[in-house]
């Protein structure tokens, strides 16, 4: 199973992006997937995460209110809508994705990317101020 992360560059402070992630590979199950960020000199760190089937989402305090994720099951695709960006977001975005063993978890589950069994490349994302 391949992740792939796309959608980074250099933004304004205030202004928007849209990450997005692709599932390929062989067929797998997919329980929930999710978005991690890592800034320069910090640990990594949740973003958001969404439930492949029920849709149910669970973020970040930082980000609540400014980004939004989403799927596009038809497509094994998960989107991060970026908005009202400030320079604290810029980092190296990961996507990451659960499969089979993690039926029956809930997003309280979500936060923890041990929770997680295929992760993404990263795309960067700079903020300029």
């Amino acid at each position: 199973v391949q992740l792939q992360a796309s959608g980074g560059g250099l933004v304004q402070a205030g202004g928007s992006a849209r990450l997005s992630c692709v599932a390929s590979g062989r067929p797998f199950i997919t329980v929930h997937m999710g978005w991690f960020r890592q800034a320069p000199g910090k640990e990594r760190e949740f973003v958001a995460g969404i439930q492949w089937s029920s849709g149910s989402t669970a973020s970040a305090d930082s980000v609540k209110g400014r980004f939004t994720i989403s799927t596009n099951n038809a497509k094994n695709t998960m989107y991060l809508q970026m908005n009202s960006l400030k320079s604290e977001d810029t980092a190296v975005y990961y996507c990451a994705a659960a499969g089979v063993r993690f039926i029956g978890s809930t997003t309280k589950e979500m936060p923890e990317s041990s929770n997680y069994d295929y992760w993404g490349q990263g795309t960067e994302v700079t903020v300029s101020s």
